[in-house]
């Protein structure tokens, strides 16, 4: 029976439930780039790169569980304009002490004073710019002050990323690649790609009838690079696949950086696709205007602690406080996956750490009550057919259709269809007062739900908890 031949292979497969399908089989598999979350150094981590951070980890971890060499980009916005301007501001009006006791804020500060400074005073902006000069140039004392605060806002980086529970293998970004970026200016050149507008920048040719309708700027009049020229070089014709997360509207950028690269030679470049999501509206915290991630992290945290000091079904916990930052992070993930990433969504607190209905915590709730010991195997013993089991049977063509599209909310909308067959079944097929038989091979379908919701729950970035 379809029951029994699900709760076996549950029970022998675990965490690769399902993987062995021939469905599965037939993907590609291969070495696998992911490039998201690239926020700007010197700056704290705004809750505007909360999408590409978990879209990508999620784009990460399906790949990687298909079988795929998964490598993780991390490709820092740490070169340019807005760079120098930074640095010209801190020379002017920074303080190391400030910046040891709270980098990223001091930064942050310092950034706002110096924006607001340039606006009214074309000096400071220039300041900025012979500061970048300097920096392209390679000057000493430039690279130490650059230097600095990109050692430390990677640090910063890092904690925050430990809490989302996502990792990278590369640390990259625009400077690693500010040298190249003038080997594919000559290459550019040597190919007769690129031109000179009357305003003196450099700039490629995109049109199809080479009129300049259409076209790409990769150099001020000044010489020095921009972002595009900077991120041409980076090394993706080494690998079979790449993925890059961003905001929807970097497609145009993305669209004319395949159209460069394809230009040169570079055929690799048809295998590069661009993930675009929309934006989040409303996402505020009480802290004021300006959501930096941390303080949504906080907030989740302080929310859900407080929503499970106040239920009654709670159990005691050795950790409420870690428990709370799992379940307001996966109550953050759900909210955003359940839809096309496309689309733009509006952020509710109360809505999505709600106990009911299809949100994350309703997902983790689900989960730990399943949490039980591994009961004995026996299970012909359940007599009654049952849909959790048949919809458990679905996961690999769930993974496949996420494959296919890279969508979360195929797993999303499985996982959460599975959790409310369980909670039916939890009531209906009762494991207490029945013939040990019986109880012992529930148990053993309970374990099988748990097993494949913990599974996809991993794949989109959530942590199971076992209590709550």
């Amino acid at each position: 029976m379809l029951f029994q031949k699900v709760l076996e292979q549950s029970r022998k497969e675990r965490d690769k439930f399902g993987m062995k399908s021939e469905l599965l089989k037939g993907l590609k598999k291969g070495t696998t780039v992911v490039e998201f979350s690239s926020p700007n150094i010197a700056k704290k981590f705004h809750a505007g790169h909360l999408r590409s951070t978990i879209i990508g980890n999620f784009i990460a971890n399906l790949k990687g569980s298909l079988g795929n060499n998964v490598i993780r980009m991390n490709y820092l916005g740490d070169w340019g304009m807005q760079f120098g301007l930074l640095a010209a501001g801190f020379q002017s009006f920074g303080c190391q002490e400030k910046l040891k006791m709270n980098p990223l804020q001091h930064l942050f500060d310092v950034y706002v004073q110096v924006n607001r400074e340039a606006e009214n005073d074309e000096a400071v902006e220039q300041a900025g710019r012979e500061f970048f000069r300097q920096l392209e140039q390679h000057e000493q004392h430039a690279m130490a002050l650059w230097r600095q605060f990109r050692e430390i806002t990677v640090s910063e980086y890092r904690k925050v990323y430990k809490r989302l529970g996502v990792h990278f293998d590369v640390y990259s970004g625009e400077s690693f690649h500010q040298k190249q970026a003038q080997e594919v200016v000559l290459r550019l050149q040597t190919q007769g790609l690129l031109k000179t507008t009357e305003k003196g920048t450099g700039v490629v040719d995109l049109s199809p009838s080479g009129d300049m309708s259409n076209y790409s700027t990769l150099l001020r009049s000044d010489g020095t690079s921009l972002y595009i020229t900077r991120y041409v070089p980076s090394p993706k014709d080494l690998l079979n696949k790449s993925f890059m997360s961003t905001d929807k509207s970097q497609g145009n950028h993305f669209q004319q950086l395949f159209q460069i690269l394809l230009a040169m030679g570079h055929l690799w470049a048809e295998r590069c696709q661009h993930v675009p999501f929309g934006l989040v509206q409303g996402m505020k915290t009480r802290l004021g205007e300006v959501v930096f991630l941390e303080d949504v992290l906080d907030e989740a945290q302080a929310r859900m602690l407080r929503n499970m000091s106040q239920a009654k079904t709670t159990k005691e916990m050795d950790d409420p406080e870690d428990t709370a930052e799992k379940v307001g992070i996966s109550a953050l993930i759900i909210q955003d996956f359940k839809g096309p990433l496309v689309s733009d969504y509006k952020f509710d607190w109360d809505r999505i750490l709600q106990a009911q209905g299809d949100t994350g915590v309703f997902l983790q709730y689900t989960h730990a009550r399943l949490c039980s010991p591994s009961a004995v195997w026996n299970a012909i013993a359940i007599q009654e057919p049952t849909a959790c089991a048949s919809s458990a049977d679905c996961y690999d063509e769930v993974l496949y259709q996420s494959a296919c599209d890279l969508q979360p909310k195929h797993l999303v909308n499985f996982l959460m269809t599975l959790s409310h067959l369980a909670a039916s079944a939890h009531r209906h097929l009762p494991v207490k007062g029945s013939p040990q038989a019986v109880a012992q091979a529930r148990l053993q379908l309970f374990s099988c739900v748990c097993t494949v919701l913990a599974n996809g729950m991993r794949i989109l970035g959530i942590t199971p908890v076992e209590k709550m």
